[in-house]
């Protein structure tokens, strides 16, 4: 049957609503969906694993020192925006050098994020470090941004340096500083907690940095481990977080006992398993690191001393 023609008053169907389509959510949700796959891939570009455990363990040396739980949350909460910061900065400065040798597992080399985004993200974080950290006390603030102003600088320059082992070992002796001029009285720790916390630091550059020798020297990077070699970077690994642990244990007012004795060989033997083991599995030595970390850290809070 012909169609009915309009010029002699038939009815002409007009155009309806397009068809839904099956599976496609709307517009509100694909947003959302958008957002969460953004803040999911941040998530991993900020180095998760060392952000939590630093915060973690300033937290537990704020709450070791007697103070609130605001005080607390407060001192923590200005660690890990200065971690992120750290963290996202280091993602988003290498993204040209990690998509030249194929590092898949970084989130802006396998096209989850853009280095655009993390880069954003950092400068966020650093500027919500500022009111966090002068917030827990302007000197202690202070020198929190001078550790956080250290990881900045490894990322933008002396990573490929001799000296990039210096702003691991400023980063981490800020640390226990941070924590107890924040109290009444602004009370300097120990010297022999700041030098257990720089030592610390050392030793985490080295394994942090181990796994990743061979790529950094494919794309230029030339910091102390790379020119060490990975060979020699895993024999001198144990050293510096053993040291950390022989210097709490010295270093204190008063004989640390069986427990210093136990915490030194714990330390060796953490150590030196995972310099041991870095060739087959690569995570294991900045694994190890923080257990040690860990330990120093209970024998600090143990003994009580240097930190308030």
């Amino acid at each position: 049957m012909d169609r009915p023609d309009a010029a002699a008053g038939a009815p002409v169907a007009t155009a309806g609503p397009p068809p839904k389509t099956c599976g496609a959510p709307p517009r509100p949700a694909r947003r959302l969906l958008r957002t969460l796959r953004t803040a999911g891939a941040l998530l991993r570009a900020c180095h998760p694993g060392p952000t939590a455990v630093v915060s973690l363990l300033v937290g537990g040396l704020t709450a070791a020192t007697g103070q609130e739980g605001a005080r607390v949350l407060s001192a923590t909460a200005a660690v890990l925006a200065g971690q992120l910061s750290i963290g996202w900065s280091n993602d988003a400065v290498d993204a040209v050098r990690d998509g030249a040798v194929g590092r898949r597992s970084k989130v802006v080399v396998a096209g989850a994020v853009s280095a655009r985004t993390v880069r954003a993200a950092a400068v966020a974080a650093l500027m919500l470090c500022l009111p966090l950290s002068l917030a827990y006390g302007p000197l202690a603030g202070a020198v929190h941004l001078v550790g956080v102003a250290a990881g900045w600088a490894y990322n933008l320059r002396l990573k490929a340096t001799p000296l990039s082992w210096l702003p691991y070992a400023v980063g981490f002796a800020s640390l226990p500083a941070f924590v107890t001029l924040g109290l009444p009285g602004r009370p300097w720790p120990a010297w022999w907690v700041v030098t257990a916390a720089a030592l610390l630091g050392v030793g985490a550059h080295l394994a942090n940095v181990l796994p990743d020798i061979a790529a950094d020297l494919a794309t230029g990077v030339r910091g102390w481990p790379q020119r060490l070699g990975p060979r020699r970077t895993a024999v001198l690994l144990p050293l510096p977080l053993v040291a950390a642990t022989v210097v709490l244990v010295l270093g204190g007012p008063e004989p640390a006992g069986v427990a210093g004795a136990f915490a030194i060989a714990a330390s060796m033997t953490v150590a030196a398993g995972g310099a041991l083991t870095a060739r087959k599995l690569p995570k294991v030595p900045f694994i190890g690191a923080v257990v040690v970390a860990t330990i120093d850290v209970a024998l600090l809070l143990g003994r009580g001393a240097g930190i308030g």
